[in-house]
């Protein structure tokens, strides 16, 4: 039995969570969960990140204390995933004193290797983004990445040697074309280090909520170097039976926006303390509102929460997989939500599940009879879930699914009796089978009301395939409401 390692971007916790945080943590949910439906042994890790200068201050405009600040806006994730059902193995937070020590350890390794000495910092700093900025990035003393003003900072500090594993790392794109995902993004971060890698300031003098840097307790662990170790920690790194197991991860799902901290920063990392490379980054698009990049300022932040109040998690899971490409940006919007879900819900899988069961309940022959309806395409669909391809994965269930609507169509089981009907109602009740157990890591609640109304157990991936029905259909409420 093979292993599956997918991690989460740990989330900081300075605002719950957004359309954004949701996308990426539906997208490894669901590759979680097509794995352990093909038998794998399964880990999946998400988390918060909870430490840092910008952590500080959030806490004090609150009139919180940083561990009470940080304790309320976890448990507004938790609570977000457990309403996204997501199936995650684990929650880490950067508080959680194992990983303290786990941090701490690595910057001893790498301080004991060489890989770390104390300079001096001067620079420009984004307290927002909790990043370094360099000189030749700054215009009119704003962040490039977040437009927010920045801060020059000056101050003692501790650097890890980044600029030493800029051949090695050039080496790792070189032999691994797809380490980093898509092709697009990989060419932008392979141009970026192949210009000068700058050596990376991975302590703060004056931030005290933070990781307490060993060789030199008054300076704390800079926030990303701190939250990297999490994908380890987790694990229970250097000597735990989950690392020894699942370690190297087998794909990291993040953002766009921290593909150059998870392809470069990370990898050097891991190189520093001889620890094996992630085998992929997969680095998703945006989404916008209106077109918009999503801002408390502008009031067009996207609560996830509030759309599932409105509607279900499960049509809010499949929008956020149907609606654009992994790769690429896509614009948010309730009306596109709501023509998905009575376009394609309603009316492709909802009606095909009522129309069959319905006919099915009234029909008192034997359901049986030969098989002339073809199968989905399972090669293509485990090739698109192998290079991650989520969107195409779904959109590929749903051709299976347009289809039996058509073989419906054109056998009109509603004009058929005895022996016809019941090999047309055994075709169409074994595929709809089948297409639960496609949809379980897309939408596993509606999954989980499909095989009820059929009667059937709780499926394998070695289960999708048409044979002969045995379940008891018992007709129920219709999977998605439609809405004006």
């Amino acid at each position: 039995m093979g292993k599956f390692y997918v991690t989460t971007p740990i989330y900081y916790v300075t605002a719950k969570p957004h359309i954004g945080h949701a996308y990426t943590t539906v997208i490894a949910d669901i590759l979680a969960r097509w794995h352990r439906l093909k038998g794998e042994k399964v880990f999946f890790l998400t988390g918060t990140d909870e430490h840092g200068g910008k952590v500080e201050k959030y806490a004090a405009d609150a009139g919180k204390s940083p561990k009470e600040f940080v304790d309320d806006v976890a448990n507004s994730y938790k609570f977000a995933w457990d309403s996204l059902n997501i199936s995650y193995d684990k929650f880490i937070r950067t508080t959680d004193k194992e990983h303290e020590v786990a941090v701490q350890r690595f910057a001893n390794l790498i301080w004991d290797n060489g890989d770390i000495y104390k300079s001096k910092y001067e620079g420009w700093y984004c307290l927002p983004d909790e990043t370094f900025i360099p000189d030749s990035e700054i215009t009119d003393e704003k962040c490039p990445y977040c437009g927010r003003p920045v801060q020059r900072l000056q101050e003692d500090a501790f650097f890890f040697s980044l600029s030493r594993y800029r051949e090695p790392l050039l080496r790792v794109f070189d032999e691994n074309k797809t380490f980093l995902m898509p092709k697009s993004r990989y060419n932008e971060i392979l141009n970026r280090l192949n210009d000068e890698l700058k050596d990376l300031d991975i302590t703060r003098k004056s931030v005290k909520w933070g990781i307490q840097f060993p060789p030199s307790p008054d300076h704390t662990i800079y926030v990303w170097f701190d939250a990297l170790l999490n994908y380890i920690s987790a694990l229970g790194w250097p000597d735990g039976e989950n690392f020894k197991e699942f370690w190297p991860a087998d794909v990291h799902v993040v953002g766009k926006e921290i593909a150059w901290f998870h392809s470069v920063i990370w990898p050097a990392m891991l190189l520093a303390g001889d620890i094996s490379l992630p085998k992929a980054v997969l680095s998703h698009g945006w989404w916008t509102v209106d077109g918009k990049k999503m801002s408390k300022s502008l009031g067009n932040v996207v609560d996830p929460m509030d759309i599932i109040k409105r509607y279900s998690e499960d049509a809010f899971r499949y929008f956020l997989i149907k609606e654009k490409p992994i790769w690429e940006d896509g614009d948010f919007s309730e009306k596109a939500l709501v023509s998905r879900i009575n376009g394609e819900l309603v009316a492709d899988l909802g009606n095909l599940v009522s129309r069959v069961l319905t006919l099915a309940s009234r029909y008192k022959g034997e359901i049986a009879g030969d098989i002339d309806l073809e199968n989905a395409d399972i090669d293509k669909i485990s090739s698109l879930f192998d290079s991650f391809d989520v969107t195409g994965a779904l959109e590929e269930v749903w051709k299976f699914i347009r289809s039996v609507n058509k073989y419906i169509n054109d056998k009109e089981p509603w004009k058929l009796e005895g022996a016809e009907l019941g090999r047309v109602l055994n075709n169409s009740l074994e595929a709809i089978r089948v297409i639960a157990i496609l949809l379980e890591p897309f939408m596993p609640a509606s999954a989980v009301k499909i095989r009820e109304q059929l009667g059937v157990r709780e499926t394998k991936f070695s289960d999708i395939k048409l044979s002969t029905f045995n379940g008891s259909v018992k007709r129920g409420e219709n999977l998605f409401k439609k809405y004006d």
